[in-house]
């Protein structure tokens, strides 16, 4: 019976160890990064914080990045609830635009939709002007990404602040495996979502905002990633996909940007660094067909406001 017991004892701390041991790895990928466990909860309450009025969530862009060439970002979180009209203005069906895309009517599908606010540190705002002083006017993009790790992992991740410019990350929309959208950085912000990139339309478009790094197309990107499936948590050139729901929802989000299928890209595509391949396994073609099924409009609206604030934060 002693026997018994022992080898029950053995096998189920094992198993604990396994579940403990794939839970910790499910935390630790970010597009291909590993990054440490974090315990969300105690950090986020031992952060500073400030309140949703208090200016660092204004959609005020900025006239020009610092030359600075150490940026050392020192902000509060954010403490209240931020409202959904913050990140997409629900518009009337009579002043929808269906000029674009299919003339059908738009499906009644609907996700189910969260405000996760990143942590301020991991988002900026959108400057009028590059490093040198120059004025940009790039018409914005869309750039689709996966995240590598969990939703939960990268939701984490992007709460919790990092002061340094290298550790700065963040989206703008998450999509669920279950087709949830969790908006995470206003759309008129910019989120920290391609290092060294490049958009390659009619012309190669790119904007020069920290001395310390190549230019990239974050002032003018709004940039959207589904959650990876599980068999995908690792660098793996491929896996299983996506679920219908997210791509349901990413069609549904992608035409509220209003946004031509020119100005619809991926961080494969944009990426200079040779380092990213994401969206892995995506069903492009599938994609278009649900977004033709939806009228193009502006509810997610990236246009930063003006007068615009010195500098940022």
């Amino acid at each position: 019976m002693k026997k018994l017991l022992r080898a029950l004892a053995i096998v189920t701390l094992g198993l604990a160890a396994l579940l403990f041991t794939i839970r910790s790895g499910d935390a630790e990928w970010l597009e291909g990064k590993r990054i440490p466990p974090l315990p969300t909860p105690i950090t986020l309450a031992l952060q500073p914080q400030a309140d949703a009025s208090s200016g660092l969530l204004s959609s005020a862009c900025a006239v020009k990045p610092s030359a600075s060439s150490s940026k050392y970002r020192r902000l509060p979180a954010i403490r209240e609830q931020v409202p959904l009209s913050r990140f997409r203005q629900e518009l009337t069906t009579a002043s929808l635009d269906s000029s674009v895309g299919s003339p059908v009517a738009s499906p009644s599908y609907r996700p189910q939709e969260e405000v996760i606010l990143a942590h301020p540190t991991n988002f900026g705002r959108r400057f009028l002007q590059d490093l040198n002083g120059n004025p940009v006017e790039n018409t914005p993009i869309v750039v689709l990404h996966e995240t590598v790790g969990s939703a939960q992992s990268t939701i984490n991740y992007f709460q919790t602040s990092h002061p340094r410019d290298d550790d700065q990350v963040s989206y703008h929309t998450l999509i669920k495996e279950d087709g949830t959208v969790v908006y995470m950085v206003p759309p008129d912000r910019r989120a920290f979502g391609a290092g060294n990139s490049v958009f390659s339309g009619t012309k190669d478009e790119a904007v020069k905002t920290n001395p310390n790094f190549p230019a990239s197309v974050n002032n003018f990107a709004y940039h959207v990633s589904l959650v990876t499936p599980p068999d995908g948590r690792g660098n793996g050139s491929s896996h299983s996909g996506y679920t219908r729901a997210q791509y349901q929802s990413l069609a549904w989000l992608v035409a509220k940007t209003g946004l031509s299928d020119s100005r619809i890209t991926s961080h494969r595509l944009v990426d200079r660094s040779r380092q990213r391949s994401d969206p892995r396994s995506f069903d492009a073609q599938y994609f278009f067909r649900l977004l033709y099924l939806y009228p193009r409009n502006a509810e997610i609206a990236m246009q930063c406001s003006t007068p615009a604030i010195a500098q940022e934060e």
